[in-house]
């Protein structure tokens, strides 16, 4: 058979690093960067606290930014902890993810369609974010 292969133009191609995001920033890219902190500072999703104040049993986890330019052309940048340094009923007991399964949407989709009803999509900014924690959750 015949073999296909597919590049990336590093013009087009979304950063891997800060570094890189720096390099570009004709772009926009710090202008997500700005985008995504005042999305976190606006829906307090942190706390500053002193280094002395973490507990010794808990790790600090490094934060990285994650660069996307979705299909419309809009630059994302995304501040994510580094999971991978996080220890399993250390640093969390639990994780949960809000999003719908395959088969709730298409029994929705159905009612819908018997009903004569129009649905509707929502793109909630930093939807991520929004969540309420209980205490002993962080």
């Amino acid at each position: 058979g015949s073999g296909c292969a597919y590049t990336v133009s590093p013009a087009t191609a979304d950063p891997k690093t800060r570094k890189q995001a720096l390099k570009l920033d004709h772009t926009g890219w710090t202008a997500a960067e700005r985008a995504e902190i005042a999305n976190h500072q606006q829906n307090g999703s942190w706390e500053v606290i002193d280094r002395s104040d973490v507990p010794s049993d808990r790790n600090l986890v490094r934060l990285i930014w994650v660069y996307k330019t979705k299909r419309s052309g809009a630059l994302k940048a995304r501040l994510c902890v580094q999971g991978c340094a996080q220890v399993a009923g250390i640093d969390y007991n639990q994780t949960f993810c809000a999003t719908m399964r395959a088969t709730s949407l298409r029994v929705l989709a159905a009612i819908a369609a018997r009903d004569k009803l129009s649905m509707r999509r929502w793109d909630f900014v930093a939807a991520y974010l929004q969540g309420e924690l209980e205490p002993g959750e962080v």
